[in-house]
């Protein structure tokens, strides 16, 4: 009877002993689950806010040089270098050239935003679904008016990943000048001012933003992104004046002729 009862204290003993030890496998599986977990999200972080701009720059840039290199404007004489290049006559905004809106996915231009940097320049694609705009930079609202029509020239790109082409957008002051390239020519506007909406608000994409059936008589070009910088709870919208035109066999608007001699080759 004594044996037994040993045995008895014996199994119960190694029972309570091996309690303890499950309990700990338990936590150490579940504390390296969430490791796991913790470090794929990290990494899922680092793909969204880095590798996706490494791949969308590369192929944006790629882009921009095939486009101005296909349509090659006349740059300043180098030799003239000490002297500021004279800035070219604006041709009469009633002759202002509209292109044909191109098949999706297809280049329309570029974009160059110098309060963006000295050497922003972006392609603008036909477009805004997310074969266009996770790659290939801005992406036109099908739709909306071509540069230089009458009307709303509106284009989408994201903030702080692939490419990352409006990261700046809030940076934008009255005045600043926004240059679009086209095989036709050089159009500039001037930014005016910007505000916030929310997501549902697709009335800043008509033809007269914000006012549904009203006749457009300006030519404006607008830009839209997710607000805030790390959300998209909200839409932050840029909207910006035509101010001149001038044809390619003229050369581009002097702020942007170096830049432009750069992507030519010519720099």
């Amino acid at each position: 009877m004594s044996n037994v009862l040993n045995r008895r204290a014996a199994v119960a003993q190694e029972k309570r002993r091996t309690r303890p030890r499950r309990s700990l496998m338990v936590v150490q599986v579940i504390g390296e689950l969430l490791i796991t977990l913790g470090v794929i999200a990290v990494l899922f972080v680092a793909w969204q806010l880095w590798w996706t701009n490494v791949e969308a720059d590369a192929a944006q840039g790629a882009a921009v040089k095939q486009f101005v290199q296909e349509h090659q404007a006349p740059l300043p004489d180098p030799s003239a270098a000490d002297s500021p290049a004279a800035p070219a006559d604006p041709a009469d905004p009633a002759a202002t050239p509209v292109g044909k809106a191109p098949a999706h996915g297809t280049a329309i231009g570029v974009i160059y935003i110098p309060r963006f940097g000295a050497d922003y320049s972006r392609p603008i694609i036909e477009g805004t679904s997310s074969d266009v705009i996770d790659t290939l930079g801005l992406g036109r609202y099908a739709g909306t008016a071509m540069p230089g029509a009458v009307g709303n020239f509106v284009m989408a790109g994201h903030r702080q990943t692939h490419g990352a082409v409006l990261d700046n957008i809030h940076t934008l002051v009255p005045g600043d000048k926004i240059y679009v390239q086209t095989a036709d020519g050089f159009y500039t506007y001037v930014f005016r001012n910007q505000e916030i909406v929310l997501p549902d608000r697709t009335d800043v994409t008509l033809p007269v933003p914000t006012q549904p059936g009203a006749v457009p008589e300006q030519r404006l070009l607008t830009l839209t992104s997710c607000n805030p910088l790390f959300g998209s709870e909200e839409r932050i919208i840029a909207y910006s004046a035509f101010e001149s035109w001038q044809p390619l066999s003229a050369g581009p608007p002097a702020p942007i002729a170096q830049q432009l001699a750069a992507l030519q080759g010519k720099g």
